[in-house]
């Protein structure tokens, strides 16, 4: 590919994500980020004080020899990142030279200005891991915070008209596009780069997953403070859970009749195809590819396709009890160990015994349920697991081939499930519910906090479908 480019500078500010996307750009071949090269303080990242073979005298006294330097010790695209308060000096060099390939990462500025907040009052400027994660309050100041948008808005027009009236355009991506694949593998094509990032890296982790209203004291004097129009996306729920594909292997039909489940990982998995089994002889067919996903909703006229969601509070117990907590051939053993070990989980090594009672379980899931919002928050190493992934997250990742025909509530399956079965004129069993998991039902434990638990975990899922509070069926 022809090199459009020899250097490329990453524009940002603080607590925008840079250091996760510097991250995810050097995990591609024939790219290096040399961090914060240009910072006043120290050279590359925090508490350094030589880069490239050059010392901080050595670049104060002229940063565009640092520059050279990493372009001559990079075996590719050589760049590095660059806040508004770092070196003028190199910002009237890097601008209008079109060699130089701008990439422009912005941030919500209320968010990030919270987060800035939240990192000075704690100290805590990067996490590798949520169980080191602090976290604090903060008070909305909204003189400070007017003073931090404007420093925003002086350089984002500064770079911008550097842009026009050169005649050149930046790569924009947004912080909520910096975990996205293919938004960063455009990047790489856009830099003229071959090489391509099959995984996003995992050593920073989001620090601040809650929303606003968790993290600010005078939450409503801010709202009050902006105004009445929700400028700055107060009411989102934040959402770093990974994307999820359709899973299309997993969707279960009978041999012939026009009516396909769609399964929820955690869900009444069991019963529902123990229904569906009993709509015609034969097994059930599963394992197809997409190509014959398209080819049976040609096929098969008339069809119809669903799915049973549960409850968060019994869908985690579930997944708890039966993928962490009980040894066999559904545990997830590793991650089983992992959280022991690291997270303190206090569950027995083995499976539970006499010992194990309803104040121990009620315990151990909390933990867990702790766990799972920094799991769902991408404040920990361990990949999120498709039990206990957000309902409405893998909702979206069938939407990418099939949207179902219905959404059935798990306390609602026994006549919704016959209905259904009534519209396609099929002869159906009746649906029987899935019985609790081993060792315990979650009516042992169940109270107020367990549902606050979860619901912290699951907020944006409680949003989505209107979920209450969890009721014993």
């Amino acid at each position: 590919m022809a090199q459009t480019f020899d250097s490329f500078i990453l524009l940002a500010e603080m607590r925008t994500g840079s250091n996760f996307l510097e991250e995810n750009l050097n995990a591609i071949p024939g790219l290096r980020c040399w961090g914060e090269a240009f910072n006043p303080h120290f050279m590359g990242n925090a508490g350094k004080t030589e880069l490239a073979g050059l010392s901080l005298t050595e670049r104060e006294r002229d940063p565009l020899v640092l520059l050279d330097a990493m372009r001559a010790k990079t075996d590719g695209l050589a760049g590095f990142r660059f806040f508004h308060d770092h070196d003028a000096r190199v910002l009237e060099h890097c601008l209008p030279d079109p060699r130089c390939a701008k990439i422009v990462l912005t941030r919500n500025p209320l968010e990030s200005f919270v987060s800035l907040q939240i990192a000075r009052a704690t100290n805590q400027w990067r996490l590798n891991d949520m169980k080191n994660a602090k976290s604090a309050q903060i008070t909305f100041d909204p003189a400070a915070f007017a003073a931090h948008t404007e420093a925003l808005r002086a350089f984002q027009v500064r770079v911008m008209r550097a842009l026009q009236t050169s005649g050149q355009t930046a790569f924009y991506i947004d912080y909520e596009d910096i975990g996205d694949l293919d938004v960063l593998n455009g990047l790489a094509t856009w830099l003229g780069c071959d090489g391509r990032i099959e995984k996003l890296t995992q050593k920073t982790k989001v620090q601040n997953p809650d929303g606003l209203r968790r993290k600010v004291v005078n939450y409503d004097d801010m709202v009050a403070a902006l105004g009445p129009l929700d400028h700055f996306n107060l009411s989102r729920t934040p959402n770093f859970e990974p994307r999820r594909g359709p899973a299309v292997p997993s969707f279960v039909t009978p041999p012939s009749a026009p009516v396909m489940f769609l399964p929820m990982p955690g869900g009444p998995v069991d019963a529902v195809q123990a229904w569906l089994q009993g709509i015609e002889a034969g097994d059930l067919v599963s394992g197809r590819t997409q190509k014959d996903l398209r080819k049976w909703k040609r096929q098969a006229v008339e069809h119809r396709s669903f799915t049973v969601l549960r409850h968060p509070v019994a869908r985690l117990h579930h997944a708890f009890c039966t993928h962490i907590l009980m040894p066999g051939p559904e545990c997830l053993t590793e991650i089983r160990e992992t959280l022991r070990s690291q997270y303190a989980l206090p569950i027995p090594a083995d499976a539970p015994g006499a010992g194990y009672d309803a104040n121990a379980h009620r315990a151990a899931f909390l933990d867990f349920a702790s766990f799972v919002k920094g799991n769902l928050g991408g404040q920990t190493s361990l990949r999120v697991d498709p039990s206990w992934a957000s309902q409405s997250t893998i909702l979206q990742g069938m939407g990418q081939v099939i949207l179902p025909d219905l959404v059935i509530r798990e306390d609602e399956a026994v006549d919704r499930l016959a209905e259904l079965a009534d519209a396609l004129g099929l002869d159906a069993p009746a649906y029987f519910p899935a019985p609790p998991p081993a060792p315990m039902p979650l009516s042992a434990i169940y109270d107020a906090k367990v549902e606050a638990a979860v619901k912290a975990a699951y907020q944006r899922d409680y949003m989505m479908f209107g979920w209450g509070a969890w009721a014993a069926s």
